[in-house]
């Protein structure tokens, strides 16, 4: 895609802050680290995690895959299977199998993740709660909503428990307990949970704010499936 700058100044000052996002330059970076480096070192291993994270954002799972991958491997290797980067790595590359529909590969990885950081964490930290709702999310996907909503309810306690009750991840995990409620046939739950969430964004982020947008499509979505069409 090409871009016109109003001149050479403006060109360079856009470069500094699009080289670290750029996943051209950031590739070729990475290929003349391996040479300087070597493939087993821990800055290689940041660096393919760094490009796996912009990956995954741009959707690009195989490239995403391959990178986290080589970041498991070489995180494995300098710090031990046991590591906190080897927990975070393998969520990271979890969420790209779930994307990829490899609900069992995702599943593994999750729970791989979830016993080192209750191990390096203790059980109320706020990385243990994000992998407990990744868990709850894969679970509902398989239709296992019972197992699922466990998991969901554990992180929604944690997350009260670390943030108190009006916080952005306590409406999340909200959410995804209204989805699990959805798929068991308890839409009059499912629209509380909605309608819960929807008001913790509004006094977390106010009325113009991107979250209270997708509670509100949310809570319609609920409110159609319940045939309050008015209230949709």
């Amino acid at each position: 895609k090409a871009v016109f700058y109003c001149n050479s100044d403006c060109q360079r000052a856009s470069w500094r802050e699009h080289k670290k996002v750029c996943t051209v330059h950031l590739e070729g970076k990475l290929e003349k680290d391996r040479v300087r480096l070597g493939g087993e070192d821990r800055a290689i291993g940041d660096a393919c995690c760094d490009l796996g994270g912009l990956y995954l954002g741009q959707d690009r799972l195989g490239l995403a895959e391959e990178r986290f991958e080589e970041a498991l491997r070489i995180f494995g290797v300098v710090g031990g299977e046991r590591s906190g980067n080897v927990a975070s790595v393998s969520t990271n590359l979890g969420v790209v199998y779930q994307k990829q529909g490899r609900l069992n590969d995702a599943l593994r990885l999750f729970r791989r993740a979830l016993r080192i950081f209750r191990r390096l964490c203790g059980n109320d930290h706020h990385l243990v709660a994000e992998v407990l709702e990744n868990v709850g999310t894969l679970l509902c996907e398989q239709g296992k909503h019972e197992r699922a909503m466990e998991n969901l309810e554990e992180a929604h306690a944690m997350y009260v428990g670390l943030y108190g009750e009006d916080h952005e991840k306590v409406a999340i995990v909200l959410g995804n307990m209204a989805i699990v409620l959805k798929d068991q046939g308890r839409g009059s739950e499912a629209l509380k949970m909605h309608e819960k969430a929807l008001d913790i964004n509004r006094r977390t982020h106010g009325s113009d704010n991107d979250n209270v947008v997708m509670s509100l499509c949310n809570l319609g979505g609920a409110y159609t499936d319940q045939g309050m069409l008015d209230e949709a």
